[in-house]
């Protein structure tokens, strides 16, 4: 029997784990993995070593899912305790990097009074001393920025923490994974191999294209007694044939969540890449890899949250994506990464950045980058986009999450980009807390009330309305918005009818229709075709980004 004609099962799982926990960009830009390292991770861990059943209890009750519960029925204590202590030890830089962060901020808060900071320099914490630059703002308030690049460059970022683990999923059930690490199990085979790692991209083309095993245990050095389990990850059947595209139309197809992939004849764009799995029987119709082309054009990013940052699907994709667009921004602050540098620090190379009105493309297509206002609880966070694409005449903005709190912004941008063919919109307008996301980067507590008050919510009914009343679209779909069961692993979201975002989304698709506009709320899947039209030289109106 030949070795080279086995593809990797449809539903194998090809998981990023960062010393054990789900990997998310948090986890990757170093001085955000500190912050989370010792404000997240260890405060999990040991609060489940002293209150195991308390996780228990809270990780079943649903009111709860999302938190910081382990959810490990109250046992593998001595485990976790294990993985405490390892951390302990391995993170000992890491550890250092964050309370010196918190002795810098005290230090400026105390010190830096609108003078000069020539001398203070001096009292920035040893850890930090050549990684910092000191700032105010112009009401002399002082802060400080990272010299990111050079955090990469030391041992704050160790690839030795990156490792994959690999299994078979039959069915969508997972539990929430960032708050439980990954323990080992008897039908899982952790890998250690960094994320740039290219037998990911080999294990990843045999999705549809045969490979050989040999040659796939030797890249991840399996070890013999995996051997067995290995081989199970692998099938002789071919997969799914995939069908290209090769119609006149603009074809729009709905993957969960803020995927969707538009593709004509000639391009494919793919917005925000979340995959489900397939070859299992699932209760939500939806599509999957198989669905997606042999190359991508273009994948766009807009914004740095763990639902459209997902490596496990963009680690997977890699080999096919031929550039990734994210959006500009990362300028040395801690709650604020560098996109672009740390997808280059992964193994991709073909990243492009692009700032607010800023386009990028070729041919009829163009994509251009809108501000993003909202969702990120009112911290200065640049790395955010929405993006307005063109192909030929129609139009297609996509929103992500952004909540319009201030809708003149928006009456601003229209004046650059006109009215849109499709406005997608997403409507989860409870959000969490700032502290869920962002509350290990504090270095000071912050009150309940305050932190209640700044959520990480997406626009209701008032706010998308405006959208609408401004952009004026001949569609409007709310998406992203966490329903779709592969998703609940990553969102912890489970709505009912009385849900806040279901109550607020479907007054917006009711006043939509009643005005003519077509509007849907997105789930499972869809697929949608609009003409394309083609743009006359005079027409091109995206040049002057």
């Amino acid at each position: 029997m030949k070795n080279n004609t086995w593809y990797a099962k449809p539903n194998l799982v090809v998981e990023p784990l960062f010393d054990r926990w789900y990997a998310w960009a948090h986890l990757i830009s170093p001085a955000t993995s500190a912050m989370n390292v010792v404000n997240r991770h260890l405060k999990i861990l040991d609060s489940y070593i002293q209150n195991p059943q308390i996780h228990a209890a809270a990780a079943k009750n649903p009111k709860m899912r999302g938190g910081p519960f382990v959810d490990l029925d109250g046992g593998r204590v001595d485990e976790i305790r294990k993985l405490r202590e390892e951390t302990v030890e391995k993170k000992a830089h890491e550890i250092a990097f964050a309370q010196a962060v918190v002795e810098l901020d005290k230090m400026l808060k105390t010190h830096a009074k609108g003078f000069a900071m020539d001398t203070l320099y001096s009292k920035v914490p040893e850890i930090l001393k050549g990684h910092v630059e000191l700032v105010y703002d112009l009401n002399n308030y002082p802060s400080f920025r990272f010299f990111e690049r050079l955090l990469y460059n030391s041992p704050l970022y160790n690839e030795a923490s990156q490792s994959i683990a690999l299994w078979i999923t039959n069915n969508d059930e997972r539990p929430f994974v960032l708050s439980t690490p990954r323990m080992d199990e008897p039908n899982v085979i952790h890998v250690q191999v960094p994320f740039k790692h290219a037998g990911i991209d080999l294990i990843s083309r045999m999705r549809r294209i045969p490979g050989d095993i040999e040659e796939v245990a030797a890249a991840f050095d399996i070890k013999e007694e995996d051997r067995e389990l290995f081989n199970t990850f692998f099938t002789q059947e071919p997969p799914v044939e995939y069908t290209p595209y090769t119609g006149d139309k603009i074809r729009m197809r709905y993957f969960g969540h803020a995927c969707i992939l538009v593709e004509t004849k000639d391009t494919s764009i793919l917005v925000d890449p979340v995959i489900s799995y397939h070859g299992y029987s699932t209760d939500v119709t939806r599509y999957s890899e198989a669905h997606l082309p042999d190359k991508i054009d273009y994948v766009i990013i807009t914004h740095n949250h763990q639902d459209h940052i997902l490596f496990e699907t963009l680690l997977s994709l890699r080999h096919r994506i031929g550039n990734i667009v994210v959006p500009k921004g990362g300028n040395g602050s801690l709650q604020d990464p560098n996109l672009k540098m740390m997808f280059n620090m992964l193994g991709f190379n073909n990243v492009l950045e692009i700032g607010e009105f800023e386009t990028v493309g070729s041919g009829h297509t163009r994509i251009t980058g809108v501000p993003f206002i909202g969702e990120h609880s009112d911290l200065d966070i640049r790395s955010k986009l929405c993006h307005h694409v063109r192909i030929g005449k129609y139009t297609l903005l996509f929103a992500a999450d952004s909540c319009n709190v201030e809708a003149r912004l928006y009456e601003q941008v229209f004046k650059m980009i006109g009215t849109v063919d499709s406005l997608f919109l997403g409507m989860e307008c409870d959000g969490a807390p700032l502290s869920w996301l962002y509350g290990p980067l504090l270095t000071e507590e912050m009150p309940r009330d305050m932190d209640g008050s700044r959520r990480l919510a997406g626009s209701n009914y008032e706010r998308g309305k405006a959208m609408v009343d401004v952009f004026q679209p001949k569609e409007l779909y709310v998406y992203a918005m966490g329903m779709e069961p592969w998703l609940e692993f990553i969102s912890s979201i489970k709505y009912t009818d009385e849900s806040n975002p279901i109550v607020q989304s479907n007054k917006l698709i009711k006043e939509c229709r009643a005005n003519n506009i077509i509007s849907e709320r997105l789930y499972g899947e869809k697929e949608l075709f609009y003409e394309m039209g083609v743009l006359e030289e005079k027409e091109q109106p995206l040049e002057q980004y």
